[in-house]
């Protein structure tokens, strides 16, 4: 390469960005052989290291260079910084904890309390937006992948993947399959087979008629800045400006755009009344074959006035609306506390139906949601009790790795996140979809729980049973082999379609992973009822409130007399 580069140097002209870059960039054939004698021969630090000490990582140090590398060698062309990292910053900008093992990493306890394990928080998130937004600022994209048992600090790099549209990968290790599958995945090819299925660069502008305008986005992006007319006064997620970068993205990359009603004169308004109203995206990006590509969208939908409550019911899309909504109150956890977000939740739910819901004044049981908005309810109820608002059990780094996925993930994969999947399997039939329920726990049946980031088959106490006996083994009951099997391959199938790769548990009925199903299930028989619930069924020691409760609660609030 170095040759190659020489030979052209001397040749002037275009040639020499090509020779100056050929230096160090080479087709994957020629450069392969190289690469893998690298990898093969890095051996672990042969430093020593105390036994009561943390390896001295210089993270943040080593991110800032690998940026300034690529800014001034590549800017505003296609790139990416991959972080592989085994353990929290140590020294240098981006500390996260220190040397020694005595002092401890933050905790969610300690920063709402602001306790001396979070003197290196405010530095290091300094550092670290400073970095992204040098690499947003020349396109560049960073990913992160962070395997190891503890925390490595991946809350106070929240910022260089969330303004880069780069990817997160969390594991246990480097050596799992939720690692290497993951790494694969980054680098598939799209449906032609010829090209990287990432883009590079990529930037989104919305234009508006004059009915509305734009009030902010929410996902991994940052803001461009960009004053228009219609931008809107009210500023939801990264606002007062209608366009925005997101320097890495794929063919699931998603954005969350909201917008407001612009202020009318009477005259205005009805004119506008079954009229249409018009949005447009621009779309432009670097795609990995080097093209660069423009893609204009443009929508037009009916006008209603405020006054049509039916005509707006037929247009509301309670499964978007749900995650447009877990998007605001995931956002707002960085600047709000979890209780005030939970009772803005509340608000916006009682409000919604008080006012599309068919009721008589201080009478709940006269309560009725109409198809359009009935299952909106329970998706609120889930994302109150889901890991992105609740951080008991998680630490900073894994609920900063939801939330960044969250932000980025359609709407279908977004409402498995707010409420999970879960599928019964019996000798009865096919599997079927069951509730989110405890009630759907049963001895004879295995369930299939698909959360998104975990994906659980959950045997049930005599399937459990029989099968630590033996009996799928033997010829006679090949019936019960079968059942065994079933939830296992869907669970594979999961698994390899979905990025970044799961975590894939096995557990029983009563066993001590058992846990990561019952956490998610609808708390409907618990210690305290008063009701045993199916007989066949388990129960929660839980004081949380179930969702018939909840509901409960709803009617009477939304019917009675303001």
């Amino acid at each position: 390469g170095a040759g190659r580069g020489g030979r052209a140097a001397g040749q002037g002209g275009p040639a020499d960005a090509r020779s100056a870059s050929a230096r160090f960039l080479l087709p994957i054939s020629e450069a392969e052989f190289a690469i893998s004698n690298v990898l093969s021969e890095l051996r672990r630090d042969p430093w020593p290291v105390p036994s009561d000490s943390r390896p001295q990582r210089c993270t943040g140090a080593a991110a800032s260079i690998a940026v300034s590398l690529l800014e001034l060698a590549f800017p505003n062309t296609g790139a990416r910084v991959m972080l592989f990292t085994g353990g929290p910053c140590t020294i240098g900008p981006g500390q996260t904890v220190g040397c020694p093992l005595a002092e401890p990493i933050r905790s969610h306890h300690d920063i709402e309390k602001e306790t001396g394990n979070v003197k290196h928080m405010k530095k290091a998130l300094k550092h670290y937006a400073g970095v992204a937004q040098r690499a947003s600022k020349v396109g560049h994209v960073f990913d992160i992948f962070a395997c190891a048992l503890d925390q490595v600090g991946v809350a106070e790099m929240r910022a260089v993947v969330e303004r880069t549209g780069g990817y997160t990968v969390m594991s246990e290790s480097f050596t799992g399959n939720i690692f290497k599958q993951s790494l694969s995945q980054v680098f598939a090819r799209d449906a032609s087979g010829t090209a990287l299925r990432m883009a590079f660069g990529g930037t989104v502008e919305v234009l508006t008629s004059n009915e509305f305008k734009v009030c902010g986005a929410i996902g991994n992006c940052a803001s461009l800045g960009k004053k228009s007319n219609n931008v809107g006064e009210t500023e939801i997620g990264l606002g007062n400006t209608n366009a925005w970068s997101v320097g890495g993205l794929d063919e699931d990359t998603t954005l969350a755009l909201y917008f407001e009603m612009a202020a009318q004169s009477g005259g205005q308004q009805q004119q506008q009344a079954g009229g249409q109203r018009y949005l447009q995206l621009l779309t432009s990006y670097q795609h990995s074959s080097g093209q660069y590509r423009l893609r204009v969208t443009t929508l037009a939908r009916p006008w209603a006035e405020a006054a049509q409550a039916g005509e707006m019911a037929r247009g509301f899309d309670q499964e978007a609306a749900a995650v447009l909504m877990a998007r605001i109150a995931s956002h707002k956890t960085q600047t709000e506390e979890a209780f005030d977000i939970l009772r803005w939740i509340d608000r916006m739910l009682i409000r919604l139906v008080g006012k599309f819901a068919d009721y008589r004044k201080d009478d709940p049981a006269s309560f009725r949601l109409s198809s359009a908005f009935s299952i909106y309810p329970q998706f609120m109820f889930h994302l109150r009790r889901s890991q992105f608002l609740q951080v008991f059990g998680n630490s900073p780094d894994e609920t900063t790795y939801y939330r960044l996925i969250f932000a980025r993930e359609n709407t279908t994969n977004s409402l498995i996140m707010i409420q999970p999947t879960l599928l019964a399997y019996s000798f009865e039939g096919p599997p079927v979809p069951v509730l989110l329920d405890v009630t759907s726990i049963a001895p004879d049946r295995i369930l299939l729980l698909d959360t998104f980031f975990h994906v659980i088959v959950y045997h049930g106490e005599t399937i459990s049973a029989w099968r630590k006996q033996g009996y799928h083994e033997t010829a006679e009951h090949q019936n019960f082999r079968e059942l065994l099997s079933a939830p296992k391959e869907d669970a594979a199938e999961l698994l390899q379609q979905r990025f970044p790769v799961p975590m894939y548990i096995e557990c029983d009925q009563y066993g001590s992973q058992a846990r990561f199903l019952l956490a998610k299930l609808n708390p409907s028989v618990t210690h305290n009822s008063s009701q045993s619930g199916a007989a066949s069924s388990d129960f929660l020691f839980t004081d949380d409130v179930s969702f018939q409760v909840f509901m409960d609660h709803l009617k009477r609030l939304a019917v009675e007399s303001k």
